[in-house]
């Protein structure tokens, strides 16, 4: 397993917990400093975790909204809390992460990865279903615009 793929089952194991017990947003960077101590010692991704837990506080609300829109009969609460923060890593990394650093394709991959393997019996599918239908509304928007 790739150190990037581990960092981002840290950031995870953070937001899950940050989640859980409320979303305070004083509490994230104590919770993400704790696990990399935790479990992430030898792991020399400290500033990637740190930049995709921080990324998903500081867009919580537009990446929300994003999930909202793209699987309206799931209301954000009554999505799984692995799903819904499996959701928001691919998405804060399909539309704030450099291109160049993570692709696309990897970033829905690597959600896809996590869910299945800390979500349930159809959340990568389910993982797939949002960040494919986000992903070709962005393609199409791109193109739009390049014609214009």
């Amino acid at each position: 397993m790739g150190s990037r793929h581990l960092a981002r089952s840290m950031v995870l194991q953070s937001l899950y917990e940050w989640d859980f017990y409320g979303k305070n947003p004083q509490n994230l960077d104590r919770i993400v400093e704790k696990n990399i101590k935790e479990f992430g010692s030898d792991l020399k991704e400290d500033d990637f975790i740190k930049k995709l837990t921080s990324g998903v506080k500081e867009h919580l609300n537009h990446l929300d909204k994003i999930i909202e829109k793209t699987a309206p009969e799931w209301p954000i609460d009554q999505i799984s809390m692995v799903d819904r923060n499996v959701l928001r890593i691919g998405l804060f990394e399909l539309l704030y992460a450099d291109k160049k650093e993570v692709p696309p394709k990897v970033a829905i991959n690597e959600a896809i990865e996590l869910a299945k393997a800390f979500g349930g019996e159809s959340s990568g599918r389910f993982v797939n279903g949002v960040l494919g239908t986000v992903y070709k509304q962005l393609q199409e928007k791109e193109k739009r615009e390049k014609n214009a």
